[in-house]
């Protein structure tokens, strides 16, 4: 069984954890978030203009392990912990676009903890969360293709249950420009065909779209090669 700093009884078959964020982690559908580390929350820099939620002072003290000073009911406890996990989401957000956040994101893609892309012309790539909005409560996260440049849903309902707040717009973004990847953009498409041939509509769409891009890399030039 699992205890927090509260007592309050958490999710778990077997595993016990010291610490709150260790146990938030570890638990099951919170698969793509990283370990904020300690001293970033401790930084009340990095805590301004959070948006207003109840029992704030309290959620810090439990995602940070303070242990509370007044005993408290459980009707309130269950407050304060919807409140931890949405406070750690939004610190998050804000965290893994630090080097060391980052860094620590960048090992989760080597690993492939957040899937892979869904197309087949993507041949597998490894995926990265995204949110379409900064704004808390808004939409579910995304997971975004940097081959195809598209988003997916997640597989799972419970990453479907995922704010896309905790994760932000520019962070997939952020983490290929710093670490310099670049994946081989797909040119490979499924084409329609009836007995064979290609749907005209269709064929006519694809033509254009070629000469399109074959113009744009002229013009590129070895701009479009790096």
């Amino acid at each position: 069984m699992v205890y927090d700093v509260f007592g309050l009884l958490a999710n778990s078959d077997s595993e016990c954890y010291k610490y709150w964020v260790e146990w938030f982690i570890y638990a099951e559908g919170n698969e793509y978030f990283c370990e904020v580390d300690e001293e970033f929350m401790l930084d009340r820099f990095n805590l301004t203009n959070l948006p207003p939620m109840p029992h704030y002072h309290k959620a810090l003290e439990l995602i940070t392990d303070r242990i509370p000073e007044k005993p408290m009911s459980e009707e309130m406890r269950d407050s304060v912990e919807r409140s931890a996990k949405h406070l750690y989401g939004l610190i998050h957000a804000r965290f893994i676009t630090t080097p060391r956040g980052l860094l620590k994101m960048q090992e989760k893609l080597k690993r492939g903890d957040f899937g892979r892309c869904p197309r087949v012309h993507c041949y597998q790539n490894p995926l990265l969360p995204v949110g379409l909005t900064d704004v808390p409560s808004q939409q579910a996260v995304k997971l975004y293709c940097g081959r195809c440049e598209d988003i997916y849903n997640p597989k799972s309902r419970r990453h479907n249950l995922i704010d896309g707040a905790y994760f932000g717009t520019s962070f997939p973004h952020m983490l290929m420009q710093s670490f310099n990847i670049k994946p081989t953009p797909s040119e490979q498409r499924y084409v329609p065909k009836i007995f064979g041939f290609q749907i005209h509509s269709v064929a006519t769409l694809h033509r254009w779209q070629d000469e399109q891009r074959d113009e744009q890399k002229k013009r590129l030039g070895p701009l479009y090669a790096e």
